[in-house]
C-alpha cells in the first residue's frame, strides 16, 4: 500500500513538472469540464485556485516535494516488506505528519469530513502504536 501511494504521488509529481512554461489554470479549466465537475463547488474551485497561482517555481517546488514523500514511501514500503521493526515505527511517525493538516483543516472549515478524517487518522496511528508496544512487551 505504501509502495502504491509513492507512486501515485510521484507519477502527480511528475505531472507537475510538465506543466512547466505551460498554462496551468487553461488545463485545469479543460480538466475539470472534462470530468464535468462544477468549479464553483469547494474542491473544484480548490482545484482552480491552485492551479491560477501555478508559477513555474511553484510547480517545481510541488513536484519536490512530492518527490520527498514518494521517497518516504518506498523506503517504508522496503522496510515493511522485509518486516523491519524501525519501519512500523516509520508508518506511525509518518501518520502522525498528517495530524496537524487534519486538525489544521478542521479549525478552519469545521464539517463532518474533516473529523473523520481526523478521527481516522488518530485511530490508525493508535492502532499501530499499541500494536508495536504489544510486540515489545512479548
Amino acid at each position: 500500500m505504501e509502495a502504491a501511494k509513492g507512486l501515485l504521488v510521484l507519477i502527480s509529481g511528475s505531472g507537475l513538472l510538465l506543466l512547466v512554461h505551460r498554462d496551468a489554470q487553461a488545463i485545469a479549466e479543460r480538466l475539470l469540464l472534462h470530468l464535468h465537475l462544477n468549479p464553483a463547488h469547494h474542491y473544484p474551485h480548490i482545484f482552480l485556485q491552485i492551479a491560477t497561482g501555478a508559477s513555474p517555481g511553484r510547480l517545481r517546488l510541488w513536484a519536490l516535494g512530492a518527490a520527498v514523500y514518494a521517497i518516504l514511501r518506498f523506503v517504508e514500503a522496503v522496510g515493511l516488506w522485509h518486516a523491519k521493526r524501525w519501519a512500523e515505527w516509520f508508518g506511525v511517525l509518518t501518520g502522525l505528519l498528517y495530524v496537524p493538516f487534519e486538525m489544521l483543516s478542521f479549525v478552519r472549515r469545521p464539517n463532518m469530513e474533516a473529523v473523520v478524517a481526523l478521527l481516522v487518522s488518530i485511530g490508525v496511528i493508535l492502532f499501530l502504536w499499541l500494536r508495536l508496544r504489544r510486540h515489545q512487551n512479548r
